[in-house]
């Protein structure tokens, strides 16, 4: 197991969020000016309305660009800041930065940069296009090689890829990968857990769950003093229980079946559940989701009543979709829950319908 270590260099630049505002100088709006202000009394145009017209129109044109233009920096679910980009078929990549830990690494966003761990559910480019710049900005920057957990069966292409680029590039590209299979635990530090669970694509893929690890006094030392229970810990004996608990899972992309598949109980008790809702809509019904291997929101709907999460954040939604046609969907799923779980989507890069 590869122990993280601290960043001193002073030459570690600072990763920004998945997205900055806009702080490009704009001029003032053109003012409104009446030729001949002396011949129009004040309260002729107080009565006439025309200034509560003229109000109104810039309030509302003010409401629709910060619909517009509103940055999100990162999602609070059950202590933890989510941030993340993932538009279907363009670019996935959440991170956890209390886990120190991305889940794929889709274009490599520079705030993956910082993170020791990385897990990869599947192949497509989507999610794992960026993984040798990130290998690489790493090391530019003379940071830690990463650990980055792949499915076993594409260890081998993964290899050849890093490979290559050290090849085309002559470069040093480090790095700790590790083939992590279904049920197999890893542990990213003393009080950490990482262990992939079995989702449902097109191709070879697997989730990942990260669990809390404690340790718990076994019951039938319970009543001894502490005197007693240091006197057996220092003869050998184990005193203790190793108790894992599911913090967050990440799905990747996944049909439905993952909902029904007993194995995934630990995936549907976490406190955060990330996973995806690609299809929101008749026209791109639950089939067509099912034939290529991702989820509609219906069908999340129908099998809600295995979630157990007390967070769900939605992710991978189709680029055709806009912010508000997301936030519509999700209102459906959320009133399924309601008082179960908080239902959130995650839609940094998505556009506003009011955007021209």
């Amino acid at each position: 197991m590869r122990s993280s270590m601290t960043i001193t260099s002073p030459n570690i630049p600072y990763f920004p969020q998945f997205h900055q505002p806009n702080t490009t100088h704009k001029p003032p709006p053109p003012m409104i000016t009446l030729e001949n202000p002396r011949k129009t009394p004040t309260k002729c145009l107080k009565n006439s309305g025309f200034l509560s017209a003229i109000g109104n129109a810039i309030e509302e044109q003010e409401y629709r660009k910060a619909r517009a233009e509103v940055v999100r920096k990162g999602t609070g679910l059950e202590g933890y800041n989510i941030e993340g980009l993932s538009i279907g078929g363009n670019e996935t990549c959440v991170i956890v930065p209390e886990f120190k830990c991305a889940f794929d690494i889709g274009r490599c966003p520079p705030r993956a940069v910082g993170m020791n761990f990385l897990c990869i559910t599947h192949a497509h480019l989507d999610h794992i296009g960026g993984l040798p710049m990130y290998v690489a900005t790493r090391g530019l920057y003379n940071m830690s090689p990463p650990t980055v957990f792949v499915p076993p069966s594409i260890k081998e292409d993964v290899e050849n890829l890093i490979e290559l680029h050290r090849k085309m590039g002559d470069v040093e590209l480090n790095l700790d990968l590790v083939a992590l299979d279904v049920g197999e635990t890893y542990e990213l530090r003393n009080d950490l857990v990482v262990r992939p669970f079995k989702t449902y694509h097109v191709i070879p893929s697997q989730g990942y769950v990260i669990y809390s690890v404690r340790k718990k006094l076994k019951k039938q030392y319970i009543h001894l003093k502490g005197r007693e229970i240091e006197k057996k810990k220092k003869s050998g004996v184990e005193i203790t229980d190793t108790i894992l608990s599911p913090e967050v899972a990440f799905t990747g992309d996944t049909s439905s079946e993952f909902l029904l598949d007993p194995r995934s109980s630990d995936a549907l008790r976490a406190k955060v559940l990330i996973t995806e809702a690609t299809f929101l809509d008749d026209q791109c019904n639950v089939e067509h989701a099912r034939e290529h291997g991702h989820m509609h929101i219906d069908e999340i709907i129908e099998h809600s009543k295995w979630i157990r999460n007390k967070a769900i954040l939605l992710t991978h939604f189709s680029a055709r979709y806009h912010i508000e046609e997301i936030r519509q969907a999700v209102t459906k799923l959320q009133a399924k829950v309601q008082g179960q779980a908080k239902v959130v989507p995650l839609t940094e890069g998505f556009r506003s319908m009011y955007t021209p």
